[in-house]
């Protein structure tokens, strides 16, 4: 309680502040499902890094834009960004409501 064992504060971008920063350049997603989920469907230019072998300094190298990670409903990706904040990484943004979020707001996703 009162945020004991909390970590800091997650930042959540909702679907349409990803899909300008994607389109502009300015974020690098890392989609944190599992392979074969990444396989079935991700948001386009997603880089798979599955939670289940996540560690931050595994995520590529983002040349000062920022990285944005994504699950299916944004309880993997804020796992991950746990882990980010436990090895001091700069990583703290994640796609709030995940690719169920993105598809919701009819946005598309590439599949295979």
């Amino acid at each position: 309680m009162f945020g004991f064992g909390k970590t800091k504060a997650h930042r959540e971008i909702d679907a349409q502040t990803l899909k300008a920063m994607l389109a502009d350049g300015s974020a690098v997603l890392v989609d944190v499902r599992e392979p074969d989920e990444f396989a079935a469907e991700h948001i386009k230019g997603a880089v798979n890094a599955p939670l289940s072998t996540f560690a931050p300094r595994n995520v590529p190298d983002a040349a000062g834009k920022t990285i944005v990670l994504q699950c299916a409903g944004g309880k993997r990706s804020s796992l991950a960004l746990d882990r980010c904040a436990s090895a001091q990484s700069s990583i703290d943004t994640h796609l709030a409501g995940g690719i169920g979020a993105w598809k919701a707001a009819g946005l598309p996703v590439e599949r295979g």
